[in-house]
């Protein structure tokens, strides 16, 4: 009679050592990329104009105008900028912003480590040499710009959602964290480099900005998901219980390939939560097909032998055929 615990251990071991393989092979070349990407040279120049802009005295205000003429338009007189200078509400939120970010190395650190991901992934593309930062009067829709040469950083817009001057609905004051610079980049960068949709369907905008959360997770290992998506926890943990049911319901009600534009604002967009026209939509998060599509590609991804460059110009159908997309019941 064969030792059928002898074998019963053979395969154990086996096993183990197949696991253990497979373990120290995806760690060494986990750790040859990160080796490679912390070579990439990054030279950065932090330009604080809040500070400048807060701590010229008036009477010095042409000498700074000249310096930096893109930030003062010629059509506004003088006046206009030197009354902010002095304003005490102004005043007042350099104060916080100053208290906040007062030392911004370590900012400066994610952003150099963040470009040296974009540089490693994306050769061909310039980064910003200099970044900026500023005071932008809460203009949330552009809390960052980024093009090949600046990147403009409103620190006005990350004093945190409990902050005093924040009078915004909690869904856009949850953005409003230090924890969300990063993300509010890669996103801004994004665009340069994801195929816009060639299609109106709910699922060429889930594919679309899945695209982006996925530029994040190869961007921001060190951040958590509930922060890429500028979700709180208990946000990332509802859509990851109800993962199941919410893509029953975008297949049973036909969402897909529906090009009804209600259907971003429902969706897509930012927004307290998202519409089911369902008892649990006050529990939902905002922006629940933008997660959805974030699990496809991350499917596709894991499913399929593709650069990262490829994939940002590959068709959503495609992407969505190829994902082997399954819930997590």
């Amino acid at each position: 009679m064969p030792n059928t615990s002898y074998y019963s251990n053979v395969i154990k071991k086996a096993a183990f050592l197949i696991v253990t393989l497979f373990f120290v092979v995806s760690c060494t070349k986990k750790n040859k990329i990160n080796e490679e990407v912390e070579a990439v040279e990054v030279n950065l120049d932090i330009v604080r104009f809040d500070k400048i802009f807060y701590e010229t005295p008036v009477e010095e205000f042409q000498t700074m105008r000249m310096k930096f003429s893109s930030f003062f338009p010629e059509q506004f007189a003088d006046t206009v900028f030197t009354n902010k200078m002095t304003d005490p509400l102004y005043r007042e939120l350099y104060t916080e912003v100053q208290k906040k970010y007062a030392d911004f190395s370590p900012v400066q650190s994610e952003i150099e480590d963040l470009f040296r991901h974009i540089k490693f992934c994306f050769p061909e593309k310039k980064t910003p040499s200099k970044v900026t930062t500023l005071i932008s009067e809460m203009d949330y829709q552009s809390k960052v710009i980024y093009n090949d040469t600046i990147l403009l950083i409103s620190l006005d817009l990350y004093l945190g959602k409990d902050h005093k001057f924040y009078e915004f609905p909690d869904y856009f004051k949850q953005t409003f964290e230090r924890s969300q610079i990063m993300p509010d980049i890669v996103s801004d960068f994004s665009s340069s480099v994801i195929q816009p949709p060639t299609d109106k369907t709910l699922l060429a905008q889930m594919i679309y900005f899945g695209k982006e959360m996925y530029l994040k997770d190869m961007f921001l290992p060190e951040y958590s998901d509930f922060d890429k998506m500028g979700y709180t926890k208990e946000q990332q943990d509802w859509s990851l219980a109800n993962e199941n049911e919410i893509w029953r319901y975008f297949v049973d009600q036909g969402l897909l390939y529906d090009t009804n534009s209600d259907l971003v604002q429902r969706f897509i967009a930012p927004a307290p939560f998202s519409k089911f026209y369902l008892e649990i939509d006050n529990e939902s998060p905002g922006r629940i097909g933008v997660w959805m599509g974030w699990q496809i590609v991350r499917s596709f991804m894991n499913n399929n032998d593709v650069s990262l460059k490829q994939l940002m110009t590959m068709d959503a159908k495609e992407v969505f055929e190829r994902s082997k997309y399954k819930p997590k019941k």
